[in-house]
């Protein structure tokens, strides 16, 4: 059986993402740098073969990879279960805002307790459970073949602790950021890891266009 390559990205940055407020389900749209970040991508994957591109169904992952499709002649399938983990009353709080008014809930998110949940979302155990069926599910479609991924940071980082076969309370030393380009082999034993958070098409500041001078 042949192994399926994995693309996976986070989306570009939004405004809450620097005003660290909790998106969780909430349909936050891309800022102007993240729109940036998402077209840089899609040129760093330009010359990729691409059998297909797949996104969760939110506005800042969406357009992250519309621009991922059109530079690799692909469209993009909405998959509602690649979406962020849901954070109930924390969405739309601040960090700050969320350890002032729930330090016990706070505590227990902190130290990354996988049964724990903020009322109205979803423990870390259900996140992996719901990101480990649908990864398993969609690689399982394109054995042989190259899929790129656009999901969220909370994704991203299931996808690295299963790669990586790290509980989900072991501390996190591995970069999440917005647009940067991870790599990952799928088999029917699970995934490995082939490179993570690649930044170069980030970095490059004479590629800056005139739409983000």
């Amino acid at each position: 059986m042949q192994a399926t390559r994995i693309i996976a990205l986070r989306h570009g940055e939004t405004a809450w993402n620097v005003d660290t407020r909790i998106q969780g389900k909430l349909d936050i749209a891309l800022n102007e740098t993240g729109r940036w970040q998402a077209r840089r991508a899609a040129n760093a994957l330009a010359s990729e073969v691409i059998d297909a591109v797949y996104s969760s169904d939110l506005l800042r992952a969406w357009d992250t990879a519309c621009m991922i499709a059109n530079a690799t002649c692909q469209s993009v399938q909405a998959v509602q279960a690649l979406r962020e983990r849901g954070f109930g009353i924390f969405e739309g709080k601040t960090f700050t805002e969320i350890e002032a008014t729930w330090p016990e809930q706070t505590l227990l998110w902190r130290q990354r307790d996988p049964l724990w949940k903020p009322e109205g979302g979803e423990s870390l155990q259900e996140l992996r459970e719901r990101i480990e069926l649908s990864i398993s599910t969609l690689a399982e479609r394109h054995q042989g073949q190259q899929i790129v991924l656009v999901a969220h940071g909370g994704v991203l980082d299931v996808l690295y602790r299963l790669a990586t076969r790290q509980d989900l309370q072991a501390p996190r030393s591995w970069n999440l950021g917005n647009a940067t380009i991870n790599r990952l082999l799928w088999t029917p034993e699970g995934l490995s890891l082939v490179g993570w958070a690649d930044t170069q098409h980030l970095e490059d500041d004479e590629a800056l266009d005139e739409t983000s001078a």
